[in-house]
């Protein structure tokens, strides 16, 4: 399993979501419906900490693999 293309992924779906809930709320008359906007606000969150988790995941992927090739190196000069 790779997992940058996992986050990857994850990030498609969380801005999709984003960009879901922002339309919604930008489509919303001002008819009162205070539920709704709550709801599509707490969408924003969601999509926000989701984006986040996932950039932390390539972050996580691309150290490691840094380090071996670190690895790879220092063992390549003895």
């Amino acid at each position: 399993m790779d997992p940058i293309s996992t986050a990857r992924y994850g990030m498609l779906a969380a801005s999709q979501k984003f960009e879901a809930s922002a339309t919604r709320i930008a489509g919303s008359g001002g008819d009162g419906d205070s539920a709704d906007l709550g709801s599509q606000m707490v969408g924003l969150t969601e999509a926000k900490t989701a984006f986040k988790a996932n950039v932390a995941v390539v972050r996580f992927a691309q150290d490691m693999w840094d380090s071996l090739l670190q690895l790879q190196s220092h063992d390549d000069h003895r």
